[in-house]
């Protein structure tokens, strides 16, 4: 006998024929039928009740970022708003139940620390959430099937996508934040956050840039330029400072080309922001390209010299070659650099200006790294990031005719090895200098502290100067480093108007008691009610499932 999905039917009506009782006949039939009540096999409500049991916010989760400071920023966010819906933020990645993996884009070897994190992972069966650059900028790689994805512009809905992935869902969030068509700087800055360092804030002022660069693969994240207004900024500088901390952080994929998409400019944002730190704080500016720096360099060599600022400029160079330049699509030349630096040195006087070069560009001839040589040569930076070039996928980069291997290593370890024959700090030993202690070096035998120019002065690990600013004299200096005695009975002063949190404290979650010294009221109230009691939610839970039971029963009964 054939079957009845094996028939062509060519219309609705064809399903019924003369044969089939009538809409009346069937309601008539219906009241002579008694309702039997079903008995449920126990099996199945067991199941039911096991799969409808996982509870979101009462997992534990280990979280991991790699890249910059604006990243690092996004991953703080994360943190906080999973910790105040109830989840425990771990630093041990064995009892984690959930790996959230915020990634970087920048070069291979980040991306490839990524996907090896990633495989762990799976190897351990942990759960897994991917978030940052490389799944915004290729979400269709093979290995992040199956995975859920948090966008860079969607780090505000990072509990929607971890609930649903300790569910065993996958979820995708990739979308672009607008306002009437408008692009968006991102996220809310007032959402709560975990600090990394609780006297460190850092604020990503701005999202994507105005360039092209042909070897860059994070424009295709972060996109086109997008700000956040001066208002927003400043008010998430002054309840930081509410929380006790002691240093900002301006990031962005490119902080000197802030405000150009609504009508501004970064010195009219920095003027603002220096008028809410408090007396001792100081703020960071962030990376900068040399085209949008150069129309602003008289507002930039004030703000610079301002006793609340550092004086000190990330500026990369990436090349001294104006051939090579061409090719990156920098939109700028060797000598609009050099004009940058020099103009800064003369009217900052003790300016650090910290750049990057890439090793082995594309095209890049011998005579291209020579020049490269001399230009470190000539202005001896005291922070130099070298980086061997790494063709990205989808960059026009990648398809140009690629310098030999061996070329690029030998190129990277020349230039590494002129960086490391000076050393920048010697003639500072002897020197009395005012620092800022914020956190604890690597190998936990000092404070890390820095000076007005922003270099890093080791001191004593005195329980008393963390978050202070301190006197020290200079006794020794290193190639990164200098180290500090205290001076006896120097004043030390307290920049924080309030108590910093506690580490993995959540920040944005509670007022303070009362207005701070600078006369700033309390940061403003959060409008979500960010701060779930885990029992109660616990409860409410179970409370659903039984409810839901209850009306299964009750339907059979009608049945």
């Amino acid at each position: 006998m054939p079957s009845v999905c094996n028939s062509l039917i060519d219309d609705i009506e064809d399903m019924v024929t003369a044969q089939d009782p009538t809409p009346y006949e069937r309601q008539f039939a219906r009241k002579s039928i008694v309702p039997r009540p079903r008995r449920r096999k126990e099996q199945l409500t067991t199941e039911e009740l096991q799969a409808d049991s996982i509870i979101p916010g009462t997992q534990k989760i280990w979280m991991r970022t790699w890249g910059c400071s604006h990243n690092n920023s996004d991953g703080e966010y994360m943190a906080g708003q999973l910790a105040a819906s109830g989840y425990k933020m771990t630093e041990n990645p064995s009892e984690a139940d959930l790996w959230l993996l915020n990634s970087c884009t920048v070069k291979n070897p980040a991306e490839d620390h990524f996907r090896n994190s990633i495989r762990k992972a799976q190897e351990q069966d942990k759960k897994v959430v991917v978030a940052g650059c490389v799944p915004q900028a290729q979400p269709r790689m093979d290995y992040l099937k199956g995975l859920s994805i948090i966008g860079v512009q969607q780090i505000d809905r990072v509990v929607e996508v971890v609930d649903e992935a300790v569910k065993g869902h996958s979820v995708r969030l990739l979308g672009q934040k607008k306002d009437n068509g408008k692009r968006l700087g991102g996220a809310r800055l007032d959402l709560p956050k975990i600090r990394k360092n609780p006297l460190i804030e850092i604020i990503s002022i701005n999202t994507g840039c105005l360039n092209a660069c042909t070897y860059c693969k994070t424009k295709h994240a972060r996109g086109d330029l997008a700000s956040y207004p001066i208002e927003e900024l400043v008010e998430r500088a002054r309840q930081s400072f509410l929380e006790g901390v002691c240093e900002i952080w301006l990031t962005s994929e490119d902080t000197g080309a802030y405000g150009r998409d609504i009508g501004t400019d970064l010195p009219s944002l920095l003027w603002r922001l220096v008028e809410v730190i408090p007396e001792g704080a100081m703020l960071r500016l962030g990376m900068t390209n040399p085209p949008y720096i150069l129309e602003h360099l008289e507002e930039m060599a004030k703000i610079l010299s301002h006793p609340r600022v550092y004086a000190f400029l990330h500026v990369p160079v990436q090349s001294a070659s104006d051939s090579v330049l061409m090719d990156m699509k920098r939109e700028y030349c060797i000598a609009d650099f050099k004009l940058v630096v020099d103009f800064l040195k003369d009217k900052v006087p003790g300016i650090t200006i910290a750049t990057d070069i890439i090793c082995g560009f594309p095209g890049e001839m011998d005579s291209d790294f020579q020049e490269t040589l001399e230009l470190v040569e000539q202005y001896r930076f005291p922070s130099l990031f070298i980086n061997q070039f790494y063709p990205r996928p989808g960059t026009p980069a990648a398809k140009f005719e690629q310098v030999p291997a061996h070329t690029k290593k030998q190129r990277t370890k020349e230039l590494s090895q002129l960086f490391h024959s000076y050393n920048p700090y010697d003639h500072k030993v002897g020197e009395r200098q005012q620092v800022l202690v914020t956190e604890e070096s690597f190998d936990a035998q000092f404070y890390v502290a820095h000076n007005k120019y922003y270099e890093q002065v080791l001191v004593p690990k005195t329980p008393e100067f963390k978050g202070k600013m301190i006197e020290v004299d200079i006794y020794e200096a290193g190639k990164h480093f200098m180290k500090g005695r205290p001076v006896d009975a120097a004043r030390i002063l307290t920049p924080s108007i309030a108590s910093p949190l506690q580490k993995g404290e959540v920040s944005g979650l509670t007022k303070n008691a009362a207005p701070g010294q600078n006369g700033h009221g309390p940061p403003l109230a959060l409008s979500q009610p960010w701060r779930l009691d885990k029992e109660a939610l616990k409860m409410w839970s179970v409370g659903l499932i039984f409810l839901g039971l209850i009306v299964a029963f009750a339907m059979e009964k009608l049945q």
